[in-house]
C-alpha cells in the first residue's frame, strides 16, 4: 500500500525478526520479544507460566483491572461485566450504534470533508461506551485525550491521565452508590465476589479499562479500515457491489493492521521458548501484529485479502483474555464502513497531508485521516 513507504506499519521488520531472532531478549536482561504465531498464541493460552497478573500495591487501577489479572480472579472479575456484552445484548444496541454514524456522517457532509478520526472513527466507540457505563458525553474529548495517553509512550502524560481519570470515577462511583442507575457502573458498585464488594480501584480500573478498550481499539480499527479501502480500488469494487463481504474486511484489517499492535506478560517460572532459556520475573512483550503476518500461518501475508479463510487473526487476543468487546468492536466497524460507502462511495484519502502515527508502540494508530466525501 502506497501510504506504508514510510514505514508506518513495521512489517519488514517484524519479517527479520520472524527468520533470524523470532524469541530474543533485551540488552538489559529484563524483557524478551516474541514475534511468531505459534509462540505468541501458547504464551497467550498459557497463564500458569506467563501471567497477566499485575501489581497488588500499585496505585495503578489498570493493576487491579481485568486486564491484569490470572484465574481465579479473572474468571470472577469477567463474569461481573459479560453479561453487558452478550450477543443478544449487542445486538440491541444496533439502531443505536446507526443513529450515532448517520449523525456523524450528517455533520460531516456539511463541510465536504472531515478528519475521520476526531470526526468519525472516535466519537462512535466513545459515544457508545460513555452511554453503557452512565458517564456525561460532555467530556468526550477528555475521554479520547485520556485514551491516548494511556496507550502512548510518555510515562508523564500516562500517570497524570491514570490520576486525573481516578478521581473523575471515583466522584461518580461515589453518586452511584446513593443513586443508583440502569448503567454499568452502578452494576458495579453493586456487584460482589465471595460476598464482598470490589475495592473503589477494582471499580476504577473496570471503568478504565471499559472506556478505553470501548473506543481505542474500535476507533484505530475504523480508521484503518477506511485507510485500507482507499488504497484498494479493487477492494472498495468488491464491497460496493457486495456489501456482505465488509464483515470479512474488517476481519482483514484485524489481522493486517493490528490495532493492538502488542501486549505484555511475565515470567512466572523459569521456561524454554524456542531454545531461549526465560527466567521467572522477566517480561516478554508479544508481537501480536507481527504474528498475524507470520508466513507459516498466512498465505502472502503482507496482501490485504477480504477472501482470506480461514483467517485466524490474533488481533483480539486469544485466550482466557480473548476481547470481550470483539462483538461490540465488530458492529461498531461493519455499520460504520457500511454507512460510509452507502453515503460517500468515493471518499478520498487528502494526499496532501502525510500520515503520521500516534506516539504508541502498543497500538497501530494515526494522529489524523484527512478525508474528502465530494
Amino acid at each position: 500500500m502506497e501510504w506504508n513507504e514510510n514505514g508506518l506499519l513495521p512489517l519488514e521488520w517484524f519479517k527479520q525478526m520472524r527468520m533470524n531472532s523470532p524469541v530474543i531478549e533485551s540488552e538489559n536482561k529484563q524483557v524478551w520479544s516474541v514475534f511468531k504465531y505459534e509462540d505468541v498464541k501458547a504464551i497467550f493460552t498459557n497463564y500458569e507460566v506467563f501471567s497477566s497478573q499485575g501489581l497488588p500495591s500499585s496505585e495503578d487501577p489498570l493493576e487491579s483491572s481485568l486486564l491484569r489479572q490470572d484465574p481465579p480472579k479473572h474468571r470472577q472479575l469477567r463474569k461481573l461485566v459479560s453479561q453487558a456484552f452478550t450477543p443478544r445484548v449487542i445486538e440491541s444496541l444496533t439502531p443505536k450504534i446507526q443513529a450515532i454514524t448517520t449523525s456523524l456522517l450528517d455533520e460531516a457532509e456539511k463541510n465536504g470533508r472531515m478528519d475521520a478520526i476526531a470526526d468519525f472513527t472516535s466519537p462512535l466507540p466513545i459515544t457508545v461506551i460513555a452511554e453503557m457505563l452512565g458517564v456525561s458525553m460532555e467530556h468526550r474529548e477528555k475521554f479520547k485525550e485520556w485514551s491516548d495517553a494511556l496507550v502512548g509512550d510518555h510515562p508523564e502524560n500516562y500517570y497524570q491521565c491514570q490520576q486525573e481519570m481516578s478521581e473523575y470515577f471515583s466522584v461518580i462511583a461515589d453518586d452511584r452508590r446513593r443513586h443508583p442507575q440502569d448503567d454499568l457502573i452502578t452494576k458495579l458498585v453493586q456487584a460482589r465476589i465471595d460476598n464482598e464488594h470490589l475495592s473503589d480501584m477494582e471499580i476504577i480500573g473496570f471503568c478504565i479499562l471499559l472506556l478505553v478498550a470501548g473506543n481505542e481499539t474500535t476507533t484505530n480499527l475504523i480508521a484503518s479500515a477506511m485507510l485500507g479501502i482507499d488504497s484498494l480500488p479493487e477492494v472498495r469494487a468488491e464491497l460496493l457491489a457486495d456489501r456482505t463481504l465488509i464483515p470479512a474486511a474488517v476481519e482483514e484489517t484485524f489481522r493486517y493492521f493490528s490495532p493492538v499492535q502488542l501486549m505484555f506478560r511475565q515470567v512466572k517460572e523459569d521456561t524454554v521458548l524456542r531454545g531461549q532459556e526465560l527466567k521467572k520475573g522477566q517480561f516478554i512483550h508479544i508481537w501480536m501484529a507481527s504474528a498475524n503476518h507470520d508466513e507459516d500461518v498466512f498465505e502472502r501475508p503482507e496482501e490485504f485479502n477480504i477472501h482470506r479463510n480461514p483467517n485466524p487473526h490474533l488481533g483480539l487476543g486469544s485466550g482466557i483474555h480473548f476481547c470481550l468487546g470483539s462483538q461490540l468492536a465488530r458492529l461498531e466497524s461493519k455499520i460504520a464502513i457500511e454507512t460510509l460507502l452507502e453515503r460517500f462511495p468515493n471518499y478520498r484519502r487528502d494526499r496532501s497531508v502525510e500520515l503520521v502515527r500516534q506516539d504508541s508502540t502498543m497500538m497501530f494508530a494515526l494522529k489524523e485521516l484527512p478525508i474528502i466525501l465530494k
